[in-house]
């Protein structure tokens, strides 16, 4: 595996036209490798081999695919140290929230996707038409630089379930653990052609997979700008176009529930991946009369953090992820100073002990309205905003009042107090009293946040066209 080459047919190729680009370590803000960036020379290669591929590989039998599936569990087992390095360097996620987290995460889908093809029904019978679901064909996949390796795995795994050939553009901010996980797969033998992967930014690459004719679906996760201009690409060839896109995820804390609890709850969400998650709680709605004591648990939750660097083991925080992303959350933090909002914690600048790092200082607003751009912008740095509201209809009211549903948390003094709020929610996932997800329902928003849906059933059908053939009696 060499770092400035791509993985197209089964091997490593140089590419075309060789164009660097560095990979920044964003703890300590220096290099520490170099890739190559593609452009549309690169992609025309990788697409070629993989529709070439698919002809073999879609009649592939579930025995032969559930082999594949297994040797890509054991070979990512083998590797996943390496891949929790590749994932703290990257990105800058602490070594143990890697570890604990980040690649488990990825071993989850394989999972999933082993589960879902051992028991999905592919055909079935109605008044003598026989309906069956075959793989859609050559599949482009974008993805980001805050979760890599889970958003590739959730992505390549069903993908090879299904019976689809790809090609993979993993984020130029984190492409380390993508090298290795295309070198996993070619441990595990995935047949020459089926997976490929060509590196390099939006424009050149993305931008040129998305508008492809042989390309029959695009999957794609990133901000919500982003997956607009994919979907603007795509238009044209009519092809199928799944986004799991930005978020600004409400959390109503309700009157009557535990509220050290759930305060506690939110913020340790709020600011986990260092508030690098699309469905991270960022607005957290407290009863008005609750505001201040709600204050002084999430400074107390807050000042518990240990943001340093992601080798130390006992750092619970790391940097973001890169230097636009850096810079964005300071501006931003301005912006809510400058718009009336509280600072209970936190605020511009480094850390005081951190004097280089692309390190924020986790911060809590208060005091907050929903008109502030605090509260409506996906700000995806560790920031809270706390709302106070008066009546339950006001807060489920402003909760809804977002371009984004993606993801959303409600805590009640009883569950069917939370669950009559969580019906009301606009989202596509709902957290109830602290419920953590789970891998085979489906993930993904209503509105901005996104189309189609991942993870599990429901993110391995997207993968799979619908046939009906009539006059099939027999």
């Amino acid at each position: 595996m060499n770092p400035g080459q791509f993985y197209v047919g089964g091997r490593w190729v140089d590419p075309v036209e060789p164009r660097g680009c560095e990979v920044i370590d964003p703890a300590s803000e220096q290099a520490v490798g170099r890739i190559s960036l593609g452009g549309a020379a690169d992609v025309d290669r990788a697409v070629a081999v993989a529709r070439m591929a698919f002809g073999s590989y879609a009649v592939s039998t579930r025995e032969f695919r559930l082999a594949l599936l297994g040797r890509v569990r054991a070979a990512y087992q083998r590797h996943a140290e390496a891949l929790a390095q590749a994932v703290s360097t990257e990105m800058g996620a602490p070594i143990m929230l890697a570890r604990r987290a980040h690649v488990p995460a990825g071993l989850g889908h394989i999972d999933q996707a082993i589960k879902v093809l051992r028991e999905y029904e592919f055909d079935e019978r109605m008044d003598g038409v026989r309906i069956t679901r075959e793989p859609i064909g050559v599949c482009a996949f974008i993805t980001p630089w805050n979760w890599p390796i889970n958003q590739i795995a959730c992505k390549v795994a069903p993908a090879l379930a299904a019976g689809c050939t790809m090609v993979l553009k993993p984020s130029e901010v984190a492409p380390l653990s993508a090298l290795l996980f295309a070198q996993i797969l070619h441990e595990a033998e995935v047949p020459a052609g089926v997976f490929n992967l060509v590196n390099g930014d939006g424009p050149s690459v993305g931008a040129v997979l998305a508008a492809h004719p042989e390309v029959d679906m695009v999957s794609f996760t990133g901000s919500t700008r982003g997956g607009a201009q994919v979907a603007i690409a795509a238009a044209p060839t009519v092809k199928r176009v799944t986004q799991e896109l930005g978020g600004k995820s409400a959390n109503i804390i309700l009157r009557g529930a535990d509220l050290e609890a759930a305060v506690t709850h939110g913020v340790k969400l709020c600011f986990n991946n260092s508030g690098q998650s699309c469905n991270a709680p960022t607005r957290m709605f407290v009863p008005a009369e609750k505001e201040e004591e709600a204050v002084q648990i999430a400074r107390r939750v807050a000042a518990e953090l240990v943001v340093g660097a992601p080798a130390d083991p006992a750092t619970t925080h790391g940097p973001v992820a890169n230097r636009v992303q850096f810079e964005r959350i300071q501006s931003m933090l301005q912006t809510g100073i400058d718009e009336g909002a509280y600072l209970a914690f936190g605020g511009p600048g480094r850390p005081e002990d951190l004097a280089s790092g692309y390190y924020v200082r986790p911060t809590l607003f208060h005091g907050v309205t929903n008109d502030m751009h605090i509260a409506r912008e996906e700000i995806f740095g560790p920031v809270l905003a706390m709302i106070p509201y008066r009546t339950e209809d006001e807060a489920v009211a402003q909760a809804n009042d977002s371009e984004y549903g993606l993801s959303s948390y409600v805590y009640g003094a009883s569950l069917d107090a939370a669950r009559a709020v969580a019906r009301r929610m606009r989202a596509g996932m709902v957290h109830i009293n602290g419920a953590v997800a789970q891998r085979g329902a489906p993930f993904g928003g209503y509105k901005r946040s996104g189309n189609g849906r991942e993870w599990g059933r429901y993110g391995f059908e997207e993968f799979l066209e619908i046939k009906s053939m009539f006059g099939y009696h027999a």
